[in-house]
């Protein structure tokens, strides 16, 4: 945090040079001393100092200033620095004004010149004002500040964006009537201008109108580019199946490049507690999670690209390529696409333009506090949904699930269930879903269907959280890769069996499919020219392997997704070993 301000003003350069060599003797190892010498320039100086978030702790101004009085500036001044102590420096003739001053500009003090020695004259009355400024002094918020609209699409993905990058910000509702004063100021001397929001304003005092995700990952330092052209693993994705094979494949001596799209935790990451993983008795948060997957795996020497989004991969011999959405490429000897899935859409009129504005993808953590006795709204049945309705209950007046079962416990653990029954603001509507929302600029209301007896419901709600099954975003493995209908990967014995003329339908339960039957004993799969099977987690391109939610048959959990992870990186040097 930047040392809170001393700023003295007064036109004569002797007077100001010995006052401003006096005050940094006494106070610059806690304070920053600047000068100005004239009114015009002292507020100038004011401005800019508020602009960039830093704060001003004391004033002194000389009274007899041909352009501007010091209570003349004093006055103006308040207005940027409501909190700062003012001091008036005057001559013994000024002494009337200095007092009346005191009811003017609420004065602190005022010092007659000439105020040697400072020892006896100056010191004490300015530590008794500092002390009490630094008494009442709460520091503003030294971070990432973000200002715009609640139902601002664009501010949801900003603020997203920050929350899920571990990046510490500020959220300013431009509506709020209770905007905390060090916010407010660097509103009001942003000079008549109309910002484009969201506006974002960073720790050096500059600022950024709307930007684009890639900008703003710039400009707050994460990294995009690879620093080398070539590694010995290339992993596609960072939630919990990329992040284990990052420590593990890192940890035994491989150059390792991890590259994901949003945010390191993938969607895990966005789980606002998990409670049934192993070794963590009273449960973590996905960022939690996240947080010490990426500490440890940087402890290894992995290098983090995030956001960057993988476009293509080809193959060229020996190399795995991987393009970026930036064009750049880099090139290694081996792959692990480990990219996770997304929630599917909600394909009911006007959710697209709600979307962000109400509407939301997964548990949006950041819109939790808004929601503060709200009626909120989630739609799903699983885990992740029944992880949110919890933590969504502490803030809304009252959560209400809409789950096309006729019960939870088809999909959800029953520690989760038994929760949610003992949580008096968790309502659950089953053989129910949603099938309109309805709003102009933020949503206000969704209509809910009883499907067993065609009768529909409209409900006010404030906020909609979605959470519907999973779909793989591998489109751009098109050609590239054999994958199933629904496109999920296939690796090991699936592409065995899909090489036999087996179906690949996802398997009951979505566990892992069955061994290869006999009708695929020693069979190849469909363009596979080595001599050896695909090793398990292996895709139909030797060298590329897949982990966690995106392969197809993968049990979708938190632990399945670590083992996926840890357990292809022993198969990766079984390729490695026999790579010329």
């Amino acid at each position: 945090m930047a040392k809170p301000i001393i700023l003295s003003v007064d036109d004569e350069p002797g007077v100001l040079h010995a006052l401003e060599g006096d005050l940094r003797r006494r106070y610059r190892d806690r304070y920053r001393v600047l000068t100005a010498g004239s009114g015009a320039a002292a507020l100038e100086a004011l401005t800019t100092i508020a602009s960039r978030g830093e704060v001003a702790a004391l004033l002194i101004a000389d009274q007899r200033m041909p352009e501007m009085t010091g209570v003349d500036f004093l006055k103006e001044a308040m207005r940027i620095f409501p909190e700062a102590r003012r001091v008036l420096l005057t001559a013994y003739a000024d002494t009337d004004a200095a007092i009346k001053a005191i009811n003017d500009v609420g004065l602190d003090h005022y010092l007659l010149k000439p105020w040697d020695p400072p020892e006896d004259r100056l010191y004490p009355a300015l530590d008794d004002l500092l002390d009490d400024w630094q008494a009442n002094y709460r520091p503003p918020f030294q971070g990432t500040r973000v200002y715009g609209h609640r139902w601002s699409a664009e501010s949801h993905k900003i603020k997203d964006f920050l929350a899920r990058n571990q990046i510490p910000y500020q959220w300013i509702d431009m509506d709020a009537a209770d905007m905390d004063p060090a916010s407010r100021r660097i509103l009001d001397n942003l000079k008549g201008e109309t910002p484009c929001l969201p506006l974002i304003t960073l720790t050096d005092g500059s600022r950024l109108d709307a930007p684009s995700i890639t900008v703003l990952a710039e400009r707050l330092g994460l990294r995009t580019r690879a620093e080398m052209p070539f590694y010995d693993l290339l992993i596609i994705g960072g939630g919990p199946a990329g992040l284990a094979a990052a420590v593990y494949g890192a940890s035994e001596g491989l150059s390792t490049l991890m590259v994901e799209r949003e945010a390191p935790g993938g969607q895990a990451g966005t789980s606002s507690r998990i409670e049934n993983y192993l070794g963590f008795p009273v449960g973590l948060s996905g960022a939690d999670l996240a947080r010490r997957g990426v500490a440890q795996a940087r402890r290894f020497g992995v290098e983090i690209l995030a956001p960057q989004e993988v476009t293509h991969l080809r193959t060229q011999d020996q190399y795995r390529i991987l393009r970026f959405s930036d064009g750049s490429e880099v090139s290694g000897h081996a792959v692990l696409i480990a990219t996770g899935v997304s929630y599917r859409k909600l394909d009911v009129p006007g959710i697209d333009k709600l979307t962000g504005a109400g509407v939301y993808y997964g548990a949006a953590m950041t819109e939790a506090v808004s929601c503060k006795d709200d009626d909120v709204f989630i739609v799903g049945g699983a885990n992740s949904a029944g992880q949110a309705a919890i933590f969504f209950a502490k803030y809304a007046k009252m959560v209400t699930m809409i789950v096309r079962a006729d019960s939870l416990t088809q999909s959800m653990s029953q520690y989760l269930i038994d929760e949610i029954n003992n949580t008096e603001n968790i309502v659950v509507k089953t053989e129910s879903e949603v099938v309109e929302v309805c709003g102009e600029s933020q949503l206000g209301e969704i209509a809910v269907r009883h499907n067993p007896t065609h009768s529909v419901e409209r409900l006010h709600a404030t906020a909609l959280f979605i959470f519907i099954g999973a779909a793989p975003r591998t489109d751009w493995l098109d050609g590239v890769l054999a994958r199933d209908a629904h496109g999920f990967i296939l690796a090991g014995p699936d592409l065995v069996l899909a090489g036999a003329g087996a179906p690949v339908d996802p398997p009951a339960g979505g566990g892992s499919a069955a061994p290869a039957s006999s009708t695929a004993a020693g069979r190849k799969p469909t363009g596979w020219k080595l001599e050896r099977d695909p090793f398990l987690l292996e895709s139909s391109v030797p060298g590329v392997f897949v982990a966690g939610d995106v392969r197809y048959g993968s049990v979708k959990r938190v632990a399945s997704g670590v083992g996926d992870g840890s357990i292809a990186v022993q198969f990766i040097h079984r390729y490695l070993a026999n790579v010329q």
